[in-house]
């Protein structure tokens, strides 16, 4: 069967999502995540939002382990 309504979610969006990453600073990227970094909010690639995603885990994890150690 045929895929017919991949990518139906971003045809409204102008240039169909495409645009400049505000964290990387790649043209002509799709830009379909709207996150919040470095105090700015501005729509990012899936690679910088995955990136961005990974920094704040790292960070949580290493809060986690901090807060026993603290307790002791």
């Amino acid at each position: 069967m045929s895929k017919s309504h991949r990518g139906t979610g971003i045809r409204t969006e102008p240039n169909h999502g495409r645009g400049k990453c505000a964290r990387c600073g790649k043209e002509n990227i799709k830009t379909l995540y709207e996150v919040e970094f470095d105090g700015n909010k501005g729509k990012v690639c899936k690679f910088c939002n995955a990136a961005l995603k990974n920094v704040a885990r790292k960070n949580a994890r290493a809060a986690k382990a901090a807060a026993p150690a603290e307790n002791a």
